[in-house]
């Protein structure tokens, strides 16, 4: 092996040794979004892309634990997310990586005649071996990132799952309340007509009664169709579109009494909050990127080794040595970029802090939505329908005495339905702000919450009325 030859064997064994570094640490977004939303299992990648309905359907009861897990396996913009932080392990991958080397062969022929030159040469990109190490660190800070934005993705899936079952719970619930508000709205009509057919009543008796019923089969339509719309949005949340919906769901749960002081949940939305710690790698990786602008004025600068001499020349009369090309500084120093990577990193400071503050406010709002919608449902539990309940006791006992007819009974009745229903309303929005608030904080993993939940047990039946 000629002296050439050897030179430019070790020099390119250098580059490849510098140019073989180690593998990216992969960020276990499954293990992170899991821990965030607060499940048991790890999330899973599809890698093959599922059809429209996916396997394992529910059966007959869907709970809002099963309806979770099955949006978390199946739900695509879940997937995309987490294909979107392979991609950025790739980069991160390829960062590490230098580029090819350059071979270079010149064969010169003298014009004079005689035997022609060959000058061989190998050379790299000075500025990848310069940029390498920070590039490696701005692409790990970004794959972190990506990590995290696949978890702000599983905590949207997860809240809105959330708000439909709950709204699906609510919704079945009221039915129950409505169908006891037409049962005795058609008792109060058979009771006007009888009424009038002795002389005993009025004609706007039965009209009002009639306009009741009427707006009761509007108001009943129009709860069927959001339920089943709730209910397709849910089946399609879960990733099975073409299911029939029609599952037994969970027993509805009462708001609990107890949380935690605001400060708490504020402090745990800007330490847990992914889309803060997003912003913070991106900003880190910026960082490193506003330090390397400084290198900028060596683009274009390549390092390697040039050998000369003839074909038919002896080993020993070949030349061979380093070889470095240099761009002069005159025009372009790297001002304009060391510039731009300032306004770059100054660019996403500022949205760090746009993302805290709308993190407080969000905190904020979904606490305070939390606190008052279940102070008002506990007056409505323990002061509007203890009221109307003995309200309908004494029109009962009234009734029962010869006192009274049955009319200012069954309207005690549908006041105690009205109560029932404004009941459940208020423990939807309860529960709707409750998954608000852990999604404000960072998910159900990020706090533990404090509460209280106990079954509601099912809207009271009137009493069977007998005139």
């Amino acid at each position: 092996m000629t002296m050439t030859q050897r030179t430019l064997l070790v020099l390119a064994a250098s580059l490849l040794a510098m140019g073989c570094a180690s593998r990216p640490r992969w960020p276990t977004p499954e293990q992170v979004a899991a821990r965030h939303a607060g499940l048991a299992d790890a999330l899973v990648t599809d890698t093959a892309g599922g059809g429209i309905d996916a396997a394992d359907p529910p059966g007959d009861e869907l709970s809002l634990e099963l309806a979770v897990g099955m949006a978390m396996r199946t739900h695509p913009d879940i997937q995309a997310a987490l294909a979107e932080v392979r991609l950025a392990y790739a980069e991160a991958q390829q960062q590490r990586l230098l580029p090819n080397p350059i071979l270079t062969v010149a064969v010169k022929f003298p014009v004079a005649g005689g035997a022609p030159t060959t000058e061989p040469g190998i050379a790299s990109e000075l500025a990848s071996l310069l940029f390498m190490p920070g590039k490696v660190r701005a692409a790990d800070h970004r794959l972190r990132a990506a990590c995290e934005r696949a978890v702000v993705v599983v905590l949207d899936v997860l809240t809105e799952v959330s708000h439909r079952y709950v709204e699906a719970q609510a919704l079945d619930a009221l039915a129950v309340v409505l169908t006891e508000r037409s049962r005795l709205t058609d008792r109060l009509l058979e009771i006007a007509r009888a009424r009038l057919r002795a002389g005993e009543g009025t004609r706007l008796d039965v009209t009002t009664l009639d306009a009741q019923k009427v707006e009761l089969g509007v108001e009943a339509a129009e709860q069927a169709l959001a339920l089943r719309e709730t209910r397709l949005e849910l089946a399609r949340l879960i990733g099975r579109p073409n299911d029939p919906s029609d599952w037994r769901l969970d027993a509805w749960v009462e708001p609990g009494t107890q949380l935690e002081d605001e400060p708490a949940w504020i402090r745990a939305g800007l330490e847990k909050r992914p889309e803060i710690a997003a912003r913070m790698w991106e900003l880190s990786a910026l960082g490193v990127e506003f330090r390397q602008s400084s290198w900028a004025l060596f683009d274009g600068a390549e390092l390697g080794a040039q050998a000369e001499g003839t074909v038919e020349s002896r080993a020993d009369d070949w030349a061979a040595g380093p070889a470095m090309t240099l761009p002069v500084p005159i025009l372009d120093w790297g001002q304009a970029r060391r510039d731009a990577a300032a306004a770059r990193r100054l660019e996403a400071a500022h949205q760090l802090t746009q993302t805290r503050r709308l993190v407080v406010e969000e905190v904020r709002r979904a606490y305070a939505a939390l606190r008052m919608t279940t102070r008002t449902y506990h007056t409505v539990t323990e002061q509007w329908i203890p009221l109307v309940e003995r309200r309908r006791s004494e029109a009962e006992s009234q009734y029962r005495a010869g006192q009274s007819d049955v009319v200012p009974l069954i309207l005690a009745d549908q006041e105690v339905l009205s109560a029932q229903a404004k009941r459940i309303e208020l423990a939807r929005q309860a529960s709707v702000a409750l998954a608000r608030l852990h999604r404000a904080v960072g998910g159900p993993g990020a706090v533990p919450v404090v509460s209280e939940s106990r079954p509601a047990g099912d809207p009271p039946s009137p009493t069977s009325l007998t005139p």
